[in-house]
């Protein structure tokens, strides 16, 4: 399946150039089955042909299309908002273990950090997908929002396009190097989901006795 997605991003981006970079990199933070690892790192390598000028043109498209599919998962939280968000738990949220009590210090939590976790996030293989969401809920103030994603976004695609450009022919290498990190984000998701299941089932069988 990975090697199917990667020749759809190849023939997209081969297609329709600085376009389909941006649509794939919209997508991207929209649908986060699309592996920025091939998308960006083939941009930097298709641009490289034409110089510099091209990395950087690249560089730059890849921004707004990050910042765009972002902003559209920004609306959708937010479309949602606070209040319904905590209808749900107050309503549904004793099914997954999650009191109203912890939404509130989970909101305080993001309220106190939200710009660097944007910021930071977006430089974070799989969090960088999906740090909109919570800033969507808390319908975190929309400017600082968008700069921070920016810039995130900027050091993100200048780190992988940059990366293709340099390799060249052998840009499929980034992909072997971010697959580590991306490996242990997810062991980090996994063990963190794991330790709250966890958690959950302990409090409840202590309720019953």
């Amino acid at each position: 399946m990975l090697s199917q997605l990667a020749s759809w991003v190849e023939t997209v981006i081969e297609k329709i150039g600085y376009l389909g970079v941006g649509l794939l990199v919209g997508l991207e933070n929209i649908i986060p089955v699309i592996p920025s690892e091939i998308v960006q790192p083939y941009a930097g390598f298709v641009a490289q042909k034409d110089g510099f000028g091209a990395v950087l043109l690249m560089i730059l498209v890849a921004t707004i299309g990050s910042v765009v599919g972002s902003l559209a998962m920004y609306a959708i939280a937010a479309s949602i908002g606070p209040v319904r968000l905590r209808a749900f738990v107050i309503r549904y949220g004793s099914w997954v273990g999650i009191s109203e009590h912890e939404l509130t210090r989970a909101e305080n939590w993001f309220d106190r950090r939200a710009t660097i976790s944007v910021l930071v996030g977006r430089c974070v293989p799989l969090i960088r997908a999906v740090v909109s969401i919570p800033a969507g809920f808390r319908r975190m103030k929309l400017l600082p929002y968008t700069l921070y994603t920016a810039i995130g976004s900027l050091v993100w695609n200048i780190l992988l396009i940059g990366a293709g450009a340099l390799l060249g022919d052998n840009w499929e290498r980034v992909g072997e190097v971010f697959a580590p990190i991306q490996k242990l984000v997810e062991l980090a998701v996994v063990v963190a989901v794991a330790v709250f299941a966890w958690s959950r089932v302990r409090l409840l069988s202590r309720k019953r006795t």
